[in-house]
């Protein structure tokens, strides 16, 4: 496992309500938990660490948490993050067991240039995400969909997909992934949208209209 993947962290033994974490927060340091198999770790994370770090981690990506000698393999599950001041406040981690399975959602990544879309037709990608079961050695951090060979009008669902050996999907096999329209049909759309807009009946057609 790659350094980029790898965080310091500090164990926290007293103090967990907000009062702590804004004494954390004040000092550059980030307060976190690691749940799993065990009771919850408390812990304190580098903030400037976490926040050089975070853009390397997807839902899928294994982290390891140095927790003084003690090694924890992690899946970050989600962070709490003040917009306005750019401050991350929150990390909850969750611990993988080796050899237990995982349920988790993976991100979908289209590559490649459609046919349809050579042909003058717009690529629409419907989902962004999927739902897989894996063990943790064989998690991926996304799937990577080669859509080249997507025609005009052509429509490409999960079943479609190759999953990774080991990867179990358990999204519904016929939602759609990504769709080539023509710019004509998306034309057709949105006018068709216009024409169900309601029309107030008895409106003036103009001021100057005679009564």
């Amino acid at each position: 496992m790659g350094n980029k993947r790898t965080l310091s962290a500090s164990l926290r033994t007293e103090d967990f309500g907000s009062r702590g974490a804004r004494r954390l927060l004040r000092s550059n340091r980030i307060p976190a938990v690691i749940y799993g198999k065990n009771d919850p770790v408390h812990i304190s994370l580098d903030n400037q660490e976490f926040s050089n770090k975070v853009r390397h981690f997807s839902e899928t990506a294994l982290l390891k948490v140095m927790v003084g000698e003690n090694e924890y393999e992690c899946l970050m599950k989600d962070y709490q993050e003040d917009l306005i001041r750019g401050q991350i406040k929150h990390v909850d981690f969750y611990e993988v067991t080796s050899g237990q399975l995982l349920r988790t959602m993976v991100s979908l990544v289209l590559h490649g240039t459609p046919i349809g879309v050579r042909e003058g037709g717009v690529l629409d990608q419907v989902a962004y995400e999927a739902e897989i079961e894996s063990l943790p050695s064989d998690l991926p951090e996304n799937i990577q969909i080669d859509v080249s060979g997507l025609e005009l009008n052509g429509v490409l669902t999960l079943e479609d997909v190759e999953f990774p050996k080991g990867v179990k999907l358990l999204s519904d096999p016929e939602g759609v992934v990504a769709i080539v329209q023509s710019i004509r049909e998306e034309v057709e759309e949105e006018e068709e949208e216009d024409a169900d807009e309601p029309v107030l009946v008895g409106a003036k057609k103009g001021s100057d209209e005679e009564d």
